[in-house]
């Protein structure tokens, strides 16, 4: 009796163990908090930020900056391209806040409508949006724009918007930025006739431009392989100027990091477009004609993505993975350093540690390789003796 009392007095002891640990709250780690300062961080958090739209109604650009004169040599834009869909700039709210209590002027061009648009005429689009409110700006002692330190994000579609805008910024009459930063690149055509934004020829962007492509670990295949098309097809960039991120997600801890396509939007309401008064259109000025084309609308698969990113959240992944390495990026950009300064930096590759101190799994940053050298042309077989003998090398 006593054993067989002893034994349930102790079963009632462990079940009362096990009822209190699963009473007891859980205290999972949180994601590290964005920096007070510097790269990624919150930046003047006192500053008002003046929000504008330039151009037209039907043609706008929106504009960020701090309320105040601007630096005597101007303030550094950072041009930032939506994804296909996300034409409102609240959905990136967060980052935008950042860049402009950063001290940028930051454009947001406006060059979707959604349903009424082509990808094929994207590209133009931005250009002129782009190329209108700079010349706008030019003399606004606040904004002041200053044409020798310009970056562009591309998002999504706006990737390789971006690196087309790069690629033609000398003919177009605009300042060849000194950054290029594609972020989840998407949405190229792959042949003229093929739905998307076909790419320019990107052999032109300036050798002397920094060109970052990020992607996440999440649906990554396409955008790894958008991402390396874009590096390989800026063949005048050099290797040392070009760097490959890889953002990866960490369940450690609560909320979990999830490097997704939707990662780099944050929505931030202050920044409605909707919100922002739009210069109205010219009374004498007609639309064009408008001709309906299948390619305009988007699909099923793009209108989920526009919801994720229309209800994405900012998280350390934000001020980390995408903010963070955009100024270590502009700042090496316009000093004139080349991409390996930031991959030897080990603050570039950083993610910090969650609240337990464990580190957060670090970005994968490598340079692409440089392209093999073309093919030698062989002679022609008409060619006269002496043309055969000087192409051909002599057999030892």
């Amino acid at each position: 009796m006593r054993l067989t009392a002893w034994h349930g007095f102790r079963a009632a002891g462990l079940a009362v163990g096990v009822l209190g640990l699963l009473a007891a709250p859980a205290h999972a780690a949180s994601p590290p908090p964005q920096p007070a300062q510097g790269p990624g961080g919150a930046g003047d958090r006192a500053a008002t930020i003046v929000k504008r739209a330039l151009g037209r109604a039907s043609a706008a650009t929106f504009a960020f900056y701090k309320s105040g004169p601007a630096p005597a040599e101007g303030r550094p834009v950072v041009v930032f391209l939506h994804a296909w869909g996300a034409p409102n700039p609240q959905s990136y709210g967060g980052w935008i806040d950042h860049l402009a209590r950063e001290g940028n002027l930051v454009l947001f061009p406006r060059f979707q409508e959604v349903n009424r648009t082509r990808p094929a005429d994207a590209t133009a689009n931005v250009e002129s949006l782009v190329k209108a409110a700079l010349a706008e700006l030019a003399s606004d002692p606040d904004g002041k724009p200053d044409p020798k330190r310009v970056a562009i994000i591309g998002h999504l579609a706006g990737a390789p918007l971006a690196a087309n805008v790069a690629a033609a910024a000398g003919e177009q009459g605009l300042p060849a930025p000194k950054l290029v930063f594609a972020v989840m690149p998407g949405g190229i055509a792959s042949n003229p006739k093929s739905r998307g934004i076909p790419l320019k020829d990107l052999a032109s962007i300036p050798a002397d431009t920094l060109v970052v492509t990020v992607i996440g670990d999440k649906d990554a295949r396409a955008a790894d392989a958008a991402a390396r098309r874009i590096l390989r097809e800026a063949s005048a960039v050099p290797p040392e100027r070009k760097l490959f991120v890889r953002a990866l997600s960490d369940d450690h801890g609560f909320p979990a990091m999830t490097a997704t396509l939707a990662a780099p939007a944050g929505v931030d309401s202050a920044y409605d477009g909707g919100a922002i008064k739009l210069p109205p259109d010219q009374k004498d000025q007609k639309a064009p004609p408008f001709k309906w084309s299948a390619d305009m609308a988007l699909s099923g698969e793009q209108q989920t993505l526009v919801s994720q990113i229309n209800n994405a959240r900012t998280d350390a992944l934000d001020y980390l993975a995408f903010w963070k390495t955009f100024d270590l990026a502009a700042a090496a950009a316009f000093s004139g350093a080349d991409a390996a300064s930031l991959k030897n930096n080990a603050r570039f590759s950083d993610m910090e540690r969650w609240t337990d101190g464990w580190p957060v799994k670090r970005l994968a940053v490598e340079t692409p390789k440089a392209a093999p050298p073309p093919a030698a042309t062989p002679a022609a077989s008409g060619a006269p003796p002496a043309a055969r003998n000087a192409a051909t090398p002599t057999r030892r």
